[in-house]
């Protein structure tokens, strides 16, 4: 591994797991040979999320709110506003959703592996 510098100036956007969401990949994947990944999120405006039970395949995964706000769902804590500066760190299998987020909302994502699948899940039995 090497020292790894993204620049927010001219840097690009591309589409990713979600179509409502834009991901600039910072470089990690590559710089770590692919044990974790670092992206900046950004909400498409006027897309939403077609709120949807899931889980992700990973040993590791934080998401930090830097600006605007995002509301998710987990089957262990149940619903969860974030706000700038919050963050929430979500256990490998946790089936969750993202319900609603604002069209201003970027997020620092990191995941180890920076590869992993996603599986469509249930809706805990609790939830509605």
């Amino acid at each position: 591994m090497r020292t790894t510098v993204s620049k927010a100036h001219g840097a690009t956007y591309d589409a990713g797991l979600r179509g409502f969401f834009a991901y600039r990949d910072l470089g990690a994947k590559e710089a770590t040979g692919g044990t974790h990944a670092a992206h900046i999120i950004r909400a498409v405006p006027g897309e939403g999320p077609k709120p949807q039970w899931h889980t992700h395949a990973l040993g590791f995964q934080l998401v930090l709110v830097l600006q605007g706000w995002v509301r998710f769902e987990y089957e262990d804590i149940g619903e969860v506003l974030l706000e700038r500066g919050d963050s929430v760190l979500q256990p490998p299998g946790v089936r969750h959703r993202e319900v609603e987020h604002s069209d201003d909302l970027e997020m620092l994502e990191v995941t180890s592996p920076a590869a992993f699948s996603t599986a469509e899940a249930e809706a805990p039995s609790r939830a509605a």
